[in-house]
């Protein structure tokens, strides 16, 4: 068939206007998929309350998103998720799954429709601690044509399931968004020498808290340093109860979450950005890092957490470091090369994240859609 008309299912379990990378990602796989001349529809969960943002939102989209309406009993919010599934995998040529939920109602699908299936795996949905959820995560994907991990830590992940086809496709951001040209350049006198920032909802999963326990060290090779937080601020009083106990809350900041134009001006005058994520207890994991490329677009280079995805984000000794997320030491000597070299990191930081913008990574994925 044509791929003029071909007609491509999305089914998300996040979708901006929230945040969420899983959102982030499948919001420019749909876009970007468009532009490619498919036709797209998407099928996601209502997430705000009244659903007036992502009403707005998804008004001024090229393609048709459908939200489930959130409910208190969600039971209900199930069911009609599946019933949308349905109706649309009807007229649809390809049917790609992202995220926990729609991985099990589209491999559901898959029993009665055949269809092109592709599931895209990010991390923790593949990583629960959990037996049955585990195991009805691994039955749902061997339904899928085709499993798309985002990262080679998340296909590593998979691998013990030893399903028939399994591709590394890496995350991408939009490059036209993230140029230093276009970004904003309105002066922004950001605390801090050196400014460290990290850009994520502040959990134990994104790894703030483990900078702050490096700070009492770093301080004292770095008196001036401040650590900039941006993000919903889930977790951020726990984190600063601890900032105070060591006696350096003083050297933390936690700004919320913010707009896309503020949060240009905070990367933009920031020094380095940090992503020390850890896996929690119940699996949750880290599977690529998005908002490291998008710090690398504006210049900033970055340290981030070994055993993670975010080993595909950070081209180590290029863009950033790899370091263990717990190691004070290995941290400060990594803080050291950045800011000793900092125009050569910036340099190649942007160029990393010029390869990985969608106008690429979409290449790979019409590649796959199109091989049926």
């Amino acid at each position: 068939m044509d791929k003029a008309v071909k007609r491509i299912l999305l089914v998300t379990s996040e979708f901006p206007p929230q945040p969420g990378g899983i959102g982030n990602h499948a919001y420019h796989l749909a876009k970007y998929l468009r532009l490619s001349h498919f036709q797209v529809d998407v099928i996601t969960d209502q997430r705000s309350e009244m659903g007036d943002e992502e009403e707005s939102f998804d008004s001024v989209l090229s393609f048709k998103v459908y939200r489930v309406p959130k409910t208190k009993l969600r039971i209900w919010m199930y069911l009609k998720r599946l019933q949308l599934v349905i109706k649309h995998v009807k007229t649809a040529q390809t049917v790609i799954a992202s995220g926990k939920f729609s991985l099990w109602v589209v491999a559901f699908a898959s029993l009665f429709f055949k269809r092109q299936y592709l599931a895209v795996i990010h991390g923790t949905e593949v990583n629960f601690k959990n037996r049955i959820l585990k195991g009805t995560v691994a039955s749902s994907l061997k339904r899928f044509t085709t499993v798309i991990a985002v990262s080679h830590y998340t296909k590593s992940l998979v691998d013990p399931l030893h399903l028939k086809t399994v591709l590394v496709i890496p995350n991408g951001i939009d490059g036209s968004a993230w140029e230093t040209e276009t970004a904003s350049q309105t002066a922004l006198a950001l605390q801090g020498q050196p400014k460290l920032i990290t850009i994520g909802n502040v959990t134990e999963r994104k790894g703030q808290l483990n900078l702050i326990k490096m700070l009492p060290e770093l301080i004292k090779t770095f008196p001036k340093l401040h650590y900039h937080c941006v993000g919903i601020p889930t977790e951020a009083e726990r984190f600063l109860t601890l900032a105070k106990a060591l006696k350096v809350d003083t050297y933390v900041t936690f700004h919320g979450r913010v707009d896309q134009e503020h949060l240009q001006q905070v990367l933009s005058a920031s020094d380095v950005f940090v992503m020390l994520s850890r896996a929690t207890t119940t699996g949750d994991v880290e599977g690529f890092g998005i908002a490291i490329l998008e710090a690398n677009a504006l210049g900033v280079p970055a340290i981030g957490a070994k055993g993670s995805g975010i080993e595909d984000a950070i081209q180590q000794g290029v863009t950033g470091f790899l370091i263990d997320p717990n190691d004070a030491q290995a941290f400060e000597t990594a803080l050291k090369q950045l800011l000793a070299h900092k125009e050569d990191f910036s340099k190649q930081a942007k160029a990393w994240a010029q390869a990985h913008d969608w106008k690429l990574i979409i290449e790979r994925y019409v590649g796959v859609i199109s091989d049926e």
